[in-house]
């Protein structure tokens, strides 16, 4: 039995340069000048037989996940690690009250350890097929601050990921959800960069009316762009909202990123809510979680589109075949990706991780397939948390 003995989650963060918190949203935009503080956190599994499984979250450092990983953690001990479907429905149930945001970290740890354990990537495990992902630029949100702040600085910017490699990208726009700001830099973009690269809108659940949404789809429609995500303050969460906005638009619709797990998003496709389903191994419960939503969405003939970036999303796309595009989130020019700097092989997510041709490699090694820096990690930590 390879019993869980002890786990480990360690806190910690890193500075990125030129990016600040926006005063609307408190989502990081360009600013020039700039620097703040950015948290996340990293699990470490340990098992009686020697093994170890890791994983240092991108998506879900905020406070309110790491919370959930910390009650969620001491119910690993004393579980063989062997039994993630069991463990997966523990866990699952435990946290039912809560969002499901700290349960993704612990179960992607337990991957990597089975990976390791067997001397197999987390492709191989799954089966996966695919060797490299076509990526697309996601930027930023659009700033007041001489960075993403016109439509033609969206233009400048997408013109440079094409020169990069990129054949894909996706605008988030201005928080202070302007229908007619966005409107126009969707047509703007779509007339000087649509010949040569597949567009997509991401508001955000800026735009703050139905209406709203529909304006700026319109514009989507007008451009031809391949989806339209979370357009309005509904939060994303509301089937027959969308379901009405797909009745009035020809845009595919990308919802259910702020919907967790395959019961509540199977209610939305259900009822007619979206016509991409959306999928992230830290959101939805971990690479366990998200194999179950990728192949609802399959049964149903839909694509599922993976939110983010990270090794354990790299590995998943590899396995899907109904996925179009890796996401690089969040770019722009002049500022990093913030993602931890924690590779100490390599591994990148920054703007030039992609190839010539756009795509971008899954990683081959046992596990997750990285290493990671833990005397960075150390130097930075914030909290120790040990449970065993």
């Amino acid at each position: 039995m390879s019993k869980i003995t002890r786990v480990e989650v360690h806190e910690f963060d890193f500075e990125a340069k030129n990016l600040a918190r926006d005063g609307i949203a408190q989502t990081v935009t360009f600013s020039r000048g700039s620097r703040i503080r950015i948290a996340k956190y990293a699990v470490v599994i340990l098992t009686a037989d020697g093994g170890r499984g890791e994983y240092v979250t991108h998506w879900v450092g905020m406070k309110a996940a790491l919370a959930q990983s910390l009650m969620l953690a001491p119910r690993l001990v004393g579980k063989d690690a062997r039994e993630r479907i069991g463990i997966y429905e523990d866990l699952k149930r435990d946290i039912r009250q809560f969002d499901h945001m700290g349960h993704g970290p612990l179960d992607i740890a337990l991957w990597d350890w089975a990976g390791k354990r067997y001397g197999a990537s987390l492709s191989e495990l799954l089966g996966g097929y695919r060797k490299r992902l076509p990526a697309y630029a996601s930027t930023y949100h659009a700033d007041r601050a001489g960075g993403l702040s016109s439509k033609e600085a969206f233009v400048d910017f997408a013109s440079q990921c094409h020169e990069i490699g990129y054949r894909a990208f996706k605008i988030h726009g201005w928080n202070d959800g302007d229908a007619r700001e966005e409107a126009e830099n969707v047509t703007h973009m779509a007339k000087e960069m649509g010949g040569r690269m597949t567009l997509m809108l991401d508001p955000a659940c800026e735009l703050r009316t139905f209406a709203d949404a529909l304006y700026v789809g319109r514009a989507c429609d007008e451009g031809s762009y391949f989806w339209y995500e979370d357009p309005f303050r509904d939060s994303g969460v509301s089937a027959f909202a969308h379901r009405k906005l797909r009745e009035m638009l020809k845009t595919p619709l990308l919802i259910t990123e702020h919907v967790r797990g395959v019961e509540p998003k199977a209610d939305f496709v259900i009822a007619g809510g979206t016509d991409f389903l959306r999928v992230d191994p830290e959101y939805d419960m971990g690479i366990t979680g998200a194999l179950k939503i990728a192949h609802f969405a399959e049964a149903l003939g839909l694509d599922v589109e993976i939110h983010g970036c990270g090794p354990a999303h790299r590995h998943l796309m590899s396995a899907l075949r109904n996925s179009n595009y890796y996401e690089v989130a969040l770019l722009g020019p002049d500022c990093p990706n913030a993602v931890p700097p924690v590779y100490a092989c390599g591994y990148s997510d920054q703007i030039d991780c992609v190839d010539a041709t756009g795509t971008v490699a899954v990683p081959t090694g046992p596990g997750l397939g990285v290493t990671y820096d833990w005397d960075y990690i150390a130097r930075h930590r914030l909290g120790l948390h040990v449970f065993e």
